[in-house]
């Protein structure tokens, strides 16, 4: 900052170049045309490879919906493509492992916004509003010594 500001009102006028000039993001595709990211959430952690197809989703060999039996489950994972419209223009290769359903939908969703944003960059603004590329940092806290879980105590008798 070269030029002086004499007062709060001037600090608008005031022009600051950017720090590094951006330079343009490449897409990380392999040879197969695929995009990888990895996802987390919970315990749970999914692998997953996305490239141009028809909307195919498969989970661990599975179809989403003989992995995911709850319809929210298979919501979730399909939010990352709805936001970037491509629902039915990308197929999603996915392995998953650790934690519940739940973990394992929530990683899965994060694995999908990540890998979209690796095959086509621009999607990140897509992706950033709705923080899907955010990993969410809940878990479970570990059992204390002398509680009967986290935070609860044993049972006080009095005789």
């Amino acid at each position: 900052m070269a030029e002086a500001v004499e007062s709060l009102g001037n600090l608008k006028d005031l022009n600051v170049q950017a720090a590094a000039p951006q330079a343009p993001v490449t897409p990380k595709i392999d040879k197969l045309g695929r995009a990888y990211a990895t996802g987390r959430r919970k315990t749970a952690t999914a692998r997953v490879w996305i490239k141009r197809g028809t909307g195919k989703i498969t989970i661990n060999g599975k179809d989403q919906e003989a992995y995911f039996a709850r319809p929210v489950l298979r919501m979730m994972i399909k939010q990352p493509l709805e936001a970037a419209k491509r629902e039915t223009e990308i197929d999603v290769e996915c392995t998953v492992a650790g934690s519940g359903l739940s973990g394992q939908a929530g990683a899965v969703r994060h694995g999908i916004a990540r890998a979209l944003v690796n095959f086509e960059p621009e999607l990140r603004i897509a992706m950033r509003p709705n923080k899907f590329l955010t990993r969410d940092p809940r878990a479970v806290e570990r059992k204390k010594y002398g509680r009967a879980k986290a935070r609860r105590s044993f049972q006080f008798s009095k005789r």
